[in-house]
């Protein structure tokens, strides 16, 4: 274990509709990373701090209910871009809130630069921190803010 980070956690990335796409998904507005890429990324960040750390998109919102649910117990930490269900799920934000697992909410874009109707996050007031805005990157930022509350 790095020894800057004080305990062993386990993360799960989650990434909701579309994200798949990422790379080739209006790249002007999401840029040229894939997906894969922003993995790769985190995974070796987690790797450095001896963290363990899972990802799991779908296009399905019964699958990433289902994946928080199943996060209970064995996951210290979600990163979650909800993408357009940050905006429309109320079940996702329940199932959140009902395992009790602190979560980072990311956007790539800048939410509040885009239409109105992106404006407003179910999650966001239950989340530690929303990043928006920060581009892929903002998944980094994310884990460190993680990694700064192990080391405290």
């Amino acid at each position: 274990m790095n020894p800057k980070t004080s305990q062993k956690a386990n993360i799960l990335v989650l990434n909701g509709p579309n994200l798949n796409l990422l790379g080739t998904r209006e790249p002007g507005i999401y840029g040229a990373e894939t997906l894969s890429d922003i993995q790769q990324q985190l995974e070796l960040l987690a790797q450095q701090h001896s963290l363990t750390l899972s990802c799991f998109q779908s296009n399905n919102e019964a699958e990433l209910i289902d994946a928080v649910h199943a996060a209970r117990g064995t996951v210290d930490y979600i990163i979650i871009n909800a993408a357009a269900y940050s905006h429309t799920s109320i079940a996702l934000r329940d199932a959140l809130t009902a395992v009790a697992i602190p979560f980072y909410e990311v956007h790539i874009s800048n939410i509040y630069r885009r239409e109105s109707f992106r404006h407003h996050s179910y999650l966001a007031d239950a989340a530690e921190a929303t990043l928006s805005g920060f581009g892929s990157y903002g998944y980094s930022l994310a884990l460190l803010a993680i990694i700064k509350q192990l080391q405290s």
